[in-house]
Formats: structure tokens, C-alpha cells, sequence
């Protein structure tokens, strides 16, 4: 099964969708948003969808590393919060399709 390995610095998650949409290459359209996240990360394994420059095979994983999570949990809560129900929302959305989970979190001090 083929990963890929995202790093996402959360010392500087003042905005985080910014983070992500340069870290993944959101289109200019990127609604800025966790809808418009869930969106874009639902869509990893298809890249002919043009919502990411990040792509794994079908059956693939991405993994987010959230680099310095615990100042994350402290500074944000709301913030990680968010963001583990939108991955769980991802993954769920896919096996409910009959697709494979894609995303997983990973957290870094």
C-alpha cells in the first residue's frame, strides 16, 4: 500500500486553512473552510478531480504529521478538534461509498 507523509507545522496554525492549502496545493477555489477541506481531501486518490497536487494510489494513505501538536492542543483545542472530526468525516464518507479509508493523523511534539 503506497503513503505519503504531509507535514503540517502547527506553531503557525493561526490559519490553518492556508497551511493546508499550501501544503496540499488546494485550487485558487478553495472555499477556506472545513466543508470546502473535506471536500478537497475526499478526493486524494483522484487527481484528474484537480483538488489537491497531493495524490496516493487507489487503497493509498495519506498521513498528516501535525508537527508541535501539543502546542496545538493547548493554544487551539477548537482547532484540533475540528480538524479529527473532519478527517474522521473524510474516511467515514469514503467507506461509506465503498471506497478505503484515506487520511490518517498523526500527532508530533
Amino acid at each position: 500500500m503506497q503513503h505519503c507523509l504531509v507535514r503540517i507545522d502547527c506553531s503557525e496554525a493561526v490559519d490553518p486553512h492556508g497551511l493546508f492549502a499550501e501544503a496540499f496545493g488546494f485550487p485558487d477555489f478553495y472555499g477556506r473552510n472545513w466543508d470546502a477541506w473535506i471536500d478537497c481531501m475526499s478526493h486524494l486518490d483522484e487527481p484528474d478531480a484537480g483538488l489537491s497536487a497531493i495524490h496516493v494510489e487507489k487503497g493509498g494513505i495519506v498521513v498528516i504529521q501535525l508537527e508541535q501538536a501539543e502546542a496545538l492542543k493547548r493554544s487551539r483545542p477548537d482547532l484540533l478538534a475540528a480538524l479529527c472530526e473532519s478527517a474522521a468525516f473524510v474516511n467515514w464518507r469514503r467507506i461509506e461509498a465503498g471506497s478505503t479509508a484515506i487520511l490518517c493523523l498523526s500527532f508530533a511534539s
